[in-house]
């Protein structure tokens, strides 16, 4: 018997936050593989199913993201599991969008849901780090991973969880690898483009300024050629 965990905020007005795409990953799993409905224990909804001739409890820890450790921390201990029979899907801002990681132990990177099962049951649990990208700037952390995800985001969200929900037993198996290949070939190529620079505009002849544009051209003035305007003008310029 394994605990899987989600971890999120309960209440609708999370519901599309970025912190709560481990609830999104539980959800996905439920649908996919038919567990059974949801119901409330251990400060949670709890569902229960079959993974890789597995028996898994899926919880979704219903404390708030601050305290998940309390939800999780009984439940483990109601069923007398060790902490690496433990795997716990959260975001992670140090992922670019839609990347996904896996890994056993390991510090809570400021993460609070993580520290606080950490705090309950220890660090030697299986973490599924799916990665919501970085806001860029530290104070905007808050504000980022509590913000609905964009409309765009959806284009790699969706078979990302499907992709969750559809080798979650390649977790089970341990194939922990082979689990991330899956999740990054279901989003490769839908990602939003980078933006594509501007083509270079083709110079346009030089032009005339407004101003010389305006200016009357002058008329081209014939000298004389003989008389003495003409003699004068040799004698003045040197001319022949």
């Amino acid at each position: 018997m394994l605990l899987f965990a989600g971890l999120g905020n309960p209440g609708a007005k999370y519901a599309n936050n970025r912190h709560n795409v481990g609830f999104m990953a539980a959800d996905a799993i439920v649908r996919r593989h038919s567990f059974s409905p949801w119901s409330k224990k251990f400060q949670g909804l709890i569902s229960e199913g079959t993974l890789g001739g597995e028996k898994i409890v899926l919880i979704k820890p219903q404390t708030f993201m601050n305290l998940s450790g309390q939800s999780v921390g009984e439940a483990l201990r109601f069923y007398k599991l060790e902490p690496p029979a433990l795997t716990v899907f959260y975001d992670e801002i140090d992922l670019a969008d839609g990347k996904l990681r896996i890994k056993t132990g390991g510090g809570a990177g400021g993460h609070n849901g993580i520290r606080s099962i950490d705090g309950h049951v220890g660090n030697t649990y299986r973490r599924v780090r799916i990665g919501v990208g970085h806001p860029g700037v530290k104070e905007m952390v808050q504000h980022h991973v509590l913000g609905d995800f964009d409309k765009a985001d959806r284009e790699w969200l969706e078979p990302l969880l499907e992709a969750i929900a559809d080798n979650a037993a390649m977790i089970v198996k341990g194939d922990e690898s082979g689990f991330m290949n899956k999740a990054a070939l279901s989003v490769q190529g839908k990602s939003a483009p980078e933006p594509e620079k501007p083509a270079q505009k083709q110079q346009a002849p030089k032009q005339q300024s407004h101003v010389r544009q305006a200016r009357p051209q002058q008329p081209v003035v014939k000298l004389p050629e003989s008389g003495p305007m003409a003699a004068m003008l040799k004698k003045l310029f040197g001319k022949d």
